[in-house]
């Protein structure tokens, strides 16, 4: 496991994109089995409540900063981090890698169709690109014996490199600390909405406005009822976290 510094009630890589994406080749090939993490100001709040989760972020073999509020925190805080590694960025990077180098990735989640249309999207966009499978299992798959097995039999049948695992926060989290080694596959990274973003049904925000922290501001935009309270109302506390953990 890659050195951590403090980040509130977690500890983080100072990696960019690409630092992280040569982190997770060198694990393929080297056929280290582990898993990546991405925190928001969304999941450090959940952490606050959630201690499984808490610890799955801590034992992660990398733990990323995937919100530029938490970048901003980190310099206040005395532990800065260069800047913020996206989950989806490094998603990309990673599909690139697949293309140029020949390892497999696996998509996990999305709704019905979606896992399919990203995959389509990205054999036209990175030819080469090798996608051993996708799988969108059904709501409330983690609770059903069966399909829960359905779901690592079939993501082992492909024997993928590395699996992005799009389910959402905490349940792809939990998903991947209690069923990775038991799951014929290298590398899992937690992705998140990736999945709707590569397949188009989700519009990512302009380049300008990610880099200027303002990729949430765009999410809530275009869904303001589902969003307002996450962004206005439970995020915001982060800030508070700031004298907690000081």
């Amino acid at each position: 496991m890659r050195e951590k510094q403090p980040l509130l009630n977690t500890r983080v890589n100072d990696l960019s994109c690409r630092e992280a994406a040569e982190v997770i080749e060198g694990m393929i090939r080297e056929g280290k089995k582990g898993y990546v993490v991405e925190v928001n100001a969304d999941v450090v709040m959940q952490m606050e409540k959630d201690a499984e989760l808490r610890r799955i972020s801590e034992e992660a073999d990398l733990t990323l900063t995937d919100g530029t509020p938490l970048v901003w925190i980190s310099r206040l805080t005395g532990h800065p981090v260069r800047e913020r590694a996206s989950g989806s960025d490094l998603a990309l990077l990673l599909c690139q890698g697949s293309a140029e180098k020949g390892y497999s990735l696996f998509i996990l989640g999305g709704g019905p169709g979606v896992a399919e249309r990203a995959r389509a999207n990205l054999e036209e966009r990175y030819p080469g690109v090798r996608v051993a499978g996708v799988y969108a299992p059904p709501l409330g798959f983690e609770e059903d014996e069966a399909e829960a097995e359905k779901v690592c039999r079939t993501v082992s049948a492909a024997k993928p490199d590395a699996v992005l695992v799009c389910l959402g926060c905490p349940k792809q989290e939990k998903w991947i600390a209690r069923n990775m080694q038991k799951v014929d596959a290298k590398v899992f990274l937690c992705a998140g909405a990736t999945v709707d973003f590569m397949a188009g049904t989700v519009k990512r925000a302009p380049r300008w406005m990610r880099k200027a922290g303002l990729e949430w501001f765009y999410r809530f935009l275009k869904e303001p009822r589902r969003l307002f309270k996450r962004y206005f109302i439970d995020d915001i506390k982060v800030f508070r976290l700031m004298f907690k953990y000081r």
